[in-house]
């Protein structure tokens, strides 16, 4: 006899149910490049300009009275994109535009983007972009409407590499280069094949073999075999499961929660639901869940690029308040997990990445480029240890009433550990905090604000406004701390103080010319490469959370955006 398992769809559909936008022509391609005025991108990716300076050269060298403007992208810091101002002097001022780099996944995204822009807009476009990253740049170029967006092939990343090497790749890649800008889209020249994301448009999934366990395998190698799984067994969100979450909600199952980054999926609570169920989470956890959620929606934190980046970036999801005592969260021993004490953080934090997976489409190797990954990606919660938080709740931190609970996310590359048993002095408790603090240099975020131009976070550019680096920290630390009398704001302006480095040490992994462009006030400190300096714009650059058991390991979390904090409702 056959069993058959029937569950809610997980995944959602994007906007407009296929592209997320309509998809647009490609603009008329210029005639020739004779006289030409070429317009040269960079959006900062270590060695772009390396790349565009070989491409005005061979340029220059084959067709005559040509004039060029070059561009750095006014926003952002490593990874720059085009304003509105800069896009409206680029249709001025070029009649054609070479863009450059598409080598990591963010990066990719934010350029085909902007390039996208420019050809909807008239202006005719080519983009390098490395072996490894054409899946992602196709998958984005259509995302944002161009599907047929002319892409510049060179093997490798430009990002590590020696001028003759990158001199080389764009000489090969020259007559791409010429012909995307000159000639017109044929049936001839098609655009390369490309793999899709799998989707599903049928509210329901089934599944049939001889008994129910079997029906559970079925399941889960098929979601495997389309991506939709993280990698672990997967509770089947049956129809019962998802409405009793859906119920636990207070909100109608089509009620949208928001459109998520980057492949725009439809974010409904049905939606959610599902992935939480999936995730092992139970119904009581669906507040928490849906503020999470609300989260990661909020501009200033870039889904979209922590969500494609080739970095480790994951997000780190702190719960404060009266539920997580109530849902059994775990704010002691092992509060990050794994373990049967730590189920229900699990739960949640595991939620939120299947959330980005099969709602925002997050999926690797086609949107989620990261290099080589993170085990913090399945999944970071914890709760508040605040019972053992000498200082006032983290929730009142952040502007909440004490009476209230709260979800914050922020999304760091890395996690350190503040190992100290030695000192309760502390001045000396601090300072060994500092050495770590002010020697994750290699990372992308300290020492970035000197390359960075600001610019306002709400305005959907990633990693702007102030960057928040997390400090989570054990009760004995924090006991240390508040027996001397130092509060909160003491610890961050003394971690600020003390985490400097040389600026030539700063600067020693960012391109030179992003800080020339970014500050021109400081070019005094190239005469000056010993100066010592601040990693972090300000002491609020960093947040402390007060969490775990007893002994002295605290973690340090960097390179973490911009946190998000939203009230749990509770139906």
């Amino acid at each position: 006899m056959t069993v058959r398992l029937t569950i809610v769809n997980p995944v959602a559909i994007p906007e407009g149910a296929g592209p997320a936008v309509a998809q647009f022509a490609l603009a008329r391609r210029a005639a020739s490049l004779h006289g030409a005025r070429v317009g040269l991108f960079w959006n900062g990716k270590n060695h772009g300009d390396v790349a565009l300076a070989r491409t005005r050269e061979n340029l220059a060298k084959l067709f005559e009275n040509v004039h060029f403007t070059t561009y750095l992208g006014e926003k952002g810091g490593l990874n720059r994109y085009v304003s509105d101002s800069q896009r409206e002097r680029m249709l001025a001022e070029c009649d054609v535009m070479v863009g450059t780099t598409a080598d990591c996944g963010s990066c990719t995204s934010w350029l085909m983007r902007d390039m996208a822009a420019l050809e909807q807009l008239g202006l005719p476009t080519v983009s390098f972009v490395s072996t490894g990253f054409m899946e992602d740049a196709r998958w984005s170029a259509e995302v944002f409407g161009c599907v047929d967006l002319p892409l510049a092939q060179v093997p490798l990343p430009f990002t590590n590499q020696d001028p003759v090497r990158i001199a080389q790749m764009v000489d090969d890649s020259l007559p791409v280069v010429i012909e995307a800008l000159t000639t017109p889209t044929t049936a001839e020249r098609v655009r390369p094949a490309f793999e899709h994301i799998t989707l599903a448009s049928e509210p329901e999934l089934h599944y049939d073999a001889d008994d129910a366990l079997e029906c559970f395998d079925v399941m889960n190698q098929c979601f495997i075999e389309a991506g939709w799984s993280d990698g672990l067994p997967l509770v089947p969100p049956t129809r019962a499961k998802v409405a009793a979450m859906v119920e636990a909600s207070g909100r109608a199952p089509d009620d949208v929660v928001g459109v998520f980054a980057p492949g725009m999926g439809i974010g409904t609570v049905e939606k959610i639901a599902a992935n939480a169920v999936m995730a092992g989470a139970r119904p009581a956890a669906i507040p928490v869940i849906l503020a999470m959620a609300e989260c990661v929606l909020d501009p200033s934190i870039g889904l979209r690029t922590f969500a494609m980046s080739t970095g480790p970036q994951a997000p780190v999801v702190l719960v404060s308040g009266p539920i997580a005592e109530q849902i059994g969260m775990n704010s002691g021993v092992c509060a990050l997990g794994p373990g049967s004490v730590s189920a229900v953080n699990v739960a949640i934090g595991r939620t939120l990445r299947l959330i980005m997976m099969n709602v925002g489409h997050s999926y690797p190797g086609i949107s989620d480029m990261d290099t080589i990954g993170s085990s913090m990606k399945f999944s970071a919660c914890v709760a508040e240890n605040e019972a053992r938080n000498p200082w006032a709740p983290f929730r009142v931190s952040q502007g909440f009433g004490a009476e209230q609970s709260t979800v914050t996310v922020n999304v760091p590359y890395g996690v350190c550990e503040l190992f100290d048993f030695q000192n309760h002095d502390p001045d000396l408790l601090v300072e060994s905090f500092a050495t770590v603090t002010r020697n994750v240099a290699g990372s992308p975020n300290p020492g970035v604000w000197l390359v960075k131009t600001p610019a306002d976070p709400s305005a959907g550019y990633p990693f702007n406004g102030v960057y928040h680096n997390l400090v989570m920290m054990c009760p004995e630390h924090a006991e240390v701390f508040a027996n001397a009398g130092w509060s909160i704001q003491d610890i961050k302006e003394a971690l600020h103080r003390r985490s400097r480095l040389p600026f030539r040490t700063a600067m020693v992994n960012k391109p030179l010319p992003l800080f020339e462009a970014s500050h021109p006030e400081l070019q005094w400190l190239l005469d000056h490469p010993d100066t010592e300096l601040s990693l972090y714009p300000s002491p609020e650059c960093f947040q402390v959370f007060v969490v775990g058991a007893v002994a002295g390991r605290s973690l340090y979390f960097h390179g973490g955006t911009v946190s998000v904090t939203r009230p749990i409702h509770v139906p």
